[in-house]
């Protein structure tokens, strides 16, 4: 992974304030996409010396009154503050959260119960290395004819990266493969050894179609929006997707995927063979 995550997280929503959304006027002739480096740290009431530090990783242990101020210049959410907080701790090196212990690989029985509640639903629970740990009979429908399912145990972000079937059935393979990457950098990242090993493996794999996006996508991916899955019967289907964390469970997360218009809603119910409208697409 980068050695510089903090600085790639930094630069990466920098980039994605425009000047519009921090109150500063928009001037015809920007080339840099987002805030500049003297708007940040105007905004942010830290010298532009210090923010180019920050980027370019000269400087890793920034003070939490400067994270607090940048963070607020950067319009952070609640989980990218978390994130940001995480990335300086592992700076210093020392133990993460996870003690280096194992990933996830059994559910308890009340998250089970919810996920068979999620019938006839797609929705997979996914470790901290996106192992499938457990997941409905309608994601097994829905994905298994892919061959996401094929491994022992199945990894998502190792077929999407070493399976050449991968490309056929996400049509927007260049995207999802942005968002396997982020989810296995967010969290304790390069410091855990499960996921730096895995990291290894599929830089070894997927050579450049990997590493490229280890430098330079940041972590924390999106927790919803829309996906293409390519089904061998069903033709493309666009699925709305929610991941949802659960904290008791050392980082598993739920995601659940929803039809995202009539002719995928038509198509979940055909494979669950269930009468038309079990599953109604969203609206909008």
């Amino acid at each position: 992974m980068s050695d510089n995550e903090l600085g790639l997280f930094l630069r990466s929503r920098r980039e994605a304030v425009t000047p519009a959304e921090a109150g500063l006027p928009t001037g015809p002739r920007r080339r840099t996409p987002g805030l500049r480096r003297a708007e940040l740290a105007a905004l942010s009431g830290v010298s532009v010396e210090y923010v180019t530090r920050l980027e370019q990783g000269r400087d890793r242990r920034p003070s939490a009154p400067v994270l607090a101020a940048l963070a607020d210049a950067l319009r952070l959410t609640t989980a990218e503050r978390v994130h940001l907080h995480r990335l300086t701790k592992a700076a210093d090196g020392g133990l993460t959260c996870t003690g280096g212990a194992g990933p996830t690989a059994t559910v308890r029985p009340t998250v089970q119960a919810l996920l068979d509640r999620l019938e006839p639903a797609p929705a997979v629970l996914l470790n901290r290395l996106s192992d499938v740990v457990a997941c409905t009979e309608g994601y097994r429908r829905l994905v298994g004819p892919a061959g996401l399912l094929d491994g022992t145990p199945p990894n998502l972000a190792r077929f999407v990266f070493t399976d050449a079937r991968a490309r056929t059935a996400f049509p927007d393979w260049e995207c999802v493969a942005d968002q396997q990457v982020a989810a296995l950098k967010q969290g304790p990242g390069r410091s855990d050894r499960h996921i730096a090993a895995l990291a290894g493996e599929l830089a070894l794999a997927a050579g450049a179609a990997f590493t490229r996006r280890l430098a330079e996508v940041p972590g924390l991916p999106r927790t919803t929006g829309v996906e293409r899955l390519l089904h061998p019967d069903e033709g493309t289907l666009r699925l709305a997707y929610e991941i949802l964390d659960l904290p008791a469970d050392d980082g598993l997360r739920l995601v659940v995927h929803l039809p995202a218009d009539d002719r995928a809603a038509a198509a979940l119910d055909r494979l669950a063979g269930r009468r038309p409208g079990a599953l109604r697409a969203l609206a909008g």
